[in-house]
């Protein structure tokens, strides 16, 4: 032993410094774990009992899926699912008695979808547990299912708007129209202007939606918004007057129902290269949801961790739009 240590390394005042020195700087590392010296997850350290309260409290965020029942959905059991659609067609005169039967030519095609692998994951370390005066775990838990929810609601939205495929073998590319989208200078008379979403927007969406047929008896389309288009329509005196409107929406602050159309506000709202959301109006029938795999968590301690626990939420699933008739997008600008 050197020479500068004499005796018990209890008694030595060069060894005791050194281990304070390392006690005082791991205190100041939100990621390191003195036993271990495994890093965790970054931000867990600030539940420490010493320094915060008991309460660990889940951060702004979307919890979990919106969109999901707005679409039709259906199990998947291998790589690609295909969805058969078949076309109108129309009545024919009976001609002659004891005349031939003219057969239609039923247009029948399909629609494919592939399904993709997503998970959040993280890991608690045991002795941060120690540490806490409650088990963070099912507040994990919850992030992470909360974190496949709104991948779901991306799917949804991106199969709104994006690339569709079709064909025997789903291989042809079918793009979302232009004849679908709404300008995000539209106005019903006078000079074209940018606008948020404004009734006249609305009413051209179901114009076309109708025109199209595409709305089944029974179904309610809804018009998926972000919280500036909200708050557009909530300048509008049309939405907030009982006069016109039935919900109450000054009191309650939100927008649920309105001109046939059922609201759903999601942040995660597609953008375009301009910068104008892509509010989207479809009925039900528009999009169909395939899960392979529905969302599911587990909690494993992981041996090779020194057993700390690995908080695990997985699911598959994939989604395709049906009919481009059935999908109408409207620009809006968010900062008006």
């Amino acid at each position: 032993m050197s020479s500068l240590c004499e005796g018990s390394l209890s008694d030595c005042p060069v060894f005791g410094v050194a281990i304070l020195e390392l006690i005082e700087d791991s205190r100041h590392q939100t990621n390191f774990n003195f036993k271990t010296g495994y890093k965790m997850s970054n931000q867990v350290t600030e539940a420490f009992a010493q320094q915060y309260s008991a309460n660990v409290d889940l951060i702004f965020q979307q919890e979990g899926a919106r969109l999901r029942k707005y679409v039709t959905e259906d199990p998947m059991g291998a790589e690609y699912k295909y969805f058969d659609r078949v076309g109108a067609v129309n009545a024919k005169l009976k001609g002659s008695r004891h005349g031939d039967v003219q057969y239609s030519d039923t247009p029948q095609s399909r629609r494919r979808v592939s399904f993709e692998d997503f998970y959040s994951a993280d890991m608690i370390d045991k002795e941060d547990k120690l540490r806490m005066i409650i088990d963070p775990t099912s507040e994990y838990v919850t992030t992470a299912v909360y974190a496949l929810g709104r991948q779901m609601d991306e799917i949804i939205l991106d199969a709104a708007l994006g690339t569709a495929y079709t064909g025997k073998t789903g291989s042809t590319s079918v793009s979302f129209p232009a004849s679908q989208q709404i300008a995000v200078n539209f106005v019903e008379s006078g000079g074209a202007t940018d606008s948020n979403l404004t009734i006249g927007k609305l009413r051209q969406a179901i114009l076309k939606l109708r025109e199209a047929e595409a709305i089944k008896d029974g179904e309610t389309p809804v018009c998926i918004i972000n919280a500036a288009a909200e708050n557009s329509l909530l300048r509008t005196t049309e939405v907030t007057s009982a006069d016109f409107n039935t919900v109450k929406a000054l009191v309650n602050g939100e927008i649920n129902t309105f001109m046939g159309l059922e609201f759903c506000r999601t942040e995660l709202v597609r953008k375009d290269a301009s910068g104008n959301s892509r509010v989207v109006v479809m009925p039900k029938s528009a999009i169909k949801m395939a899960v392979a795999s529905d969302i599911s968590a587990k909690v494993d301690p992981i041996p090779h961790k020194f057993h700390n626990f690995q908080i695990l939420a997985e699911m598959s699933a994939g989604a395709v739009r049906m009919y481009e008739e059935k999908v109408v997008e409207i620009k809006c600008d968010p900062t008006k």
